[in-house]
């Protein structure tokens, strides 16, 4: 089988990944993903609706990059990949639309690595494998920052002096290919509101919101970096700087020790203090659990308010992403009290993780999001542009 399209989606300890046909939209073939990178690896794919899986070991990403390409082979004989598309995170000022990768503008997308150090280091040595295994394929970048760039002003701009605007420190916002995902769907499945006023919530490990009007992002919760707004499962939201300046002053922490605290021992495992296992918190009896889902809930809500002033109102409230998908009592805990814009619950449909979830007059939808298909459809257009 030849001409195929590969995507790569590379977190911290993850690599998801999945392989289509080329066509308008593109067919998939088989999916999976490599878990718990650096410890006890495990591969799993997908395909016809049979899922196999297997230990790597403590496996490294450029290992498992090709335990996917030896996988690849194994189910489905590939000899000829014609497009590799990657998630990048961070594509700063230059980067805001998809891009095909060259050794000059891979090192520029390295020198953004501070400002996503939990994904971007990551995403560039996917990019580095898969340059080696298929040093003839397409390689495209499709940039998590890309879908906010026109934000309005006021929704870019901090309250700095004007020359660090200029050197590019402004909002980004960030889980952009899943707000491409959920924008297009909704134009099949609630096109009466496609283009309206509509605040996506992706909720998962890494947890932001996005209003959107008309189909284009016009706010979004998460700012220079992606540690802002909501608290996620080990990052901290939204942080008074003057914390960081007395953490600095009076703890005595380095950058680097700050880096570990705000990234990666915040969040629901920092207020916890133990885990950041949504399934486990909800299950826990735990005074600090419930303390820290009661955070959550709480800034999820301070947002969302937030978020239907930026827009004047909402149409739609949409939950995507793996808590927003999945933890119907979250979503249940968000939306209670919410009759002031309009949202009401339906109880059954909400239990059952049903696509429409509301019975008030503002839509409330769930909607499964799918990166990879993003990342694929514009793939496909470059390849075969290229020919």
């Amino acid at each position: 089988m030849t001409g195929l399209l590969l995507t790569l989606n590379a977190g911290s300890s993850s690599i998801k990944f999945a392989v289509y046909e080329p066509a308008l939209e593109p067919r998939e073939i088989l999916c999976g993903e490599v878990e718990s990178l650096g410890g006890a690896a495990r591969l799993t794919v997908e395909k016809g609706g049979e899922t196999s899986s297997r230990d790597l070991g403590c496996a490294s990403h450029g290992q498992a990059v090709a335990a996917i390409i030896e996988q690849l082979e194994q189910s489905i004989g590939v000899t000829d990949v014609a497009g590799v598309g990657h998630r990048v995170a961070h594509g700063g000022l230059s980067f805001t639309e998809p891009t095909r990768l060259t050794g000059e503008n891979v090192e520029q997308l390295r020198a953004l690595e501070s400002l996503a150090p939990l994904h971007q280091p990551h995403n560039l040595r996917a990019i580095d494998a898969a340059r080696e295994v298929f040093p003839d394929a397409l390689q495209l970048a499709c940039f998590d920052t890309a879908f906010h760039r026109g934000h309005p002003w006021v929704n870019d701009a901090f309250a700095l002096p004007r020359k660090y605007y200029d050197q590019g420190i402004r909002r980004y916002g960030f889980h952009g290919l899943s707000y491409d995902y959920v924008t297009g769907a909704l134009r099949s499945l609630a096109p009466a509101i496609a283009d309206g006023r509509v605040v996506i919530a992706h909720l998962g490990n890494g947890a932001s919101m996005c209003a959107i009007r008309e189909g284009d992002s016009v706010a979004s919760t998460m700012g220079f970096s992606a540690l802002d707004g909501l608290p996620m499962g080990t990052r901290c939201g939204q942080l008074d700087p003057g914390v960081v300046l007395y953490l600095l002053e009076h703890e005595g922490l380095t950058p680097a020790e700050l880096t570990e605290l705000l990234y990666k021992e915040s969040g629901l495992k920092g207020l916890s203090g133990w885990t950041n296992d949504m399934r486990v918190l909800e299950a826990s009896e735990a005074p600090a659990a419930r303390q820290a889902l009661d955070y959550f809930v709480f800034r999820i809500r301070r947002e969302l308010g937030a978020m239907c002033a930026v827009l004047g109102g909402i149409d739609a409230l949409v939950f995507c992403g793996g808590i927003g998908e999945n933890a119907a009592g979250i979503r249940a805990r968000v939306c209670r009290g919410m009759e002031w814009i309009g949202v009401t619950i339906d109880a059954d449909a909400n239990d059952a993780n049903a696509t429409r979830i509301s019975r008030g007059p503002t839509e409330v939808l769930v909607v499964p999001t799918d990166e990879e298909r993003v990342i694929a459809r514009h793939l496909s257009e470059a390849v075969s542009a290229a020919k």
